[in-house]
């Protein structure tokens, strides 16, 4: 696998936000950014109960590469539970073993979701969208308008920078 960028290198182009997963869904989120279509979406680290058989059979595997318009058509089919995921937003000129030469991103278990500066965990993507843990979606990416969209239509969404540097703070002042 190649070498990802340095999270510092990315890190001036990055915005993210963090919302209670009860607050919103992955399609409300699809349709609040508006150009999902736009791009090919690589999810992987993927744990979801569906109860359609064919979205089964496209998730039940180690990666989902899928085109923007059958994201947004498998989303709209059914509503169900996204325990872990992240989905990775590349351009339609990236193609997929472009993408397979880099680590897949992962949920479970990843810290740097916590740490200041953010960055995108693939280092082709545009966008990730990230469940996590059943509780939480993050959306972290290169345009700046997809994470403001987010917060300026959903009042439960806060700017990931600034949840990090609360929560950072907090620890700081429980350890005094």
């Amino acid at each position: 696998m190649k070498n990802r960028r340095s999270s510092l290198q990315i890190a001036a182009e990055m915005k993210g936000c963090i919302i209670k997963n009860d607050e919103i869904s992955i399609k409300d989120i699809c349709n609040i950014i508006g150009d999902v279509d736009n791009y090919n979406w690589l999810i992987t680290n993927i744990e979801c109960y569906p109860s359609d058989e064919e979205i089964v059979k496209i998730l039940d595997n180690e990666y989902c590469w899928i085109e923007g318009s059958g994201l947004l058509d498998l989303l709209a089919k059914e509503e169900f539970q996204w325990i872990w995921g992240v989905f990775s937003g590349f351009s339609k000129e990236i193609k997929l073993h472009e993408v397979l030469k880099y680590d897949y991103p992962y949920a479970d278990g990843y810290k740097r979701f916590w740490e200041n500066p953010i960055a995108l965990q693939h280092p082709l993507a545009v966008s990730e969208i990230v469940a996590w843990d059943g509780s939480l979606i993050l959306v972290i990416s290169q345009k700046s308008e997809v994470v403001n969209a987010l917060i300026e239509n959903n009042t439960f969404a806060q700017n990931l920078e600034k949840y990090n540097m609360e929560y950072f703070n907090t620890l700081v002042r429980i350890k005094k």
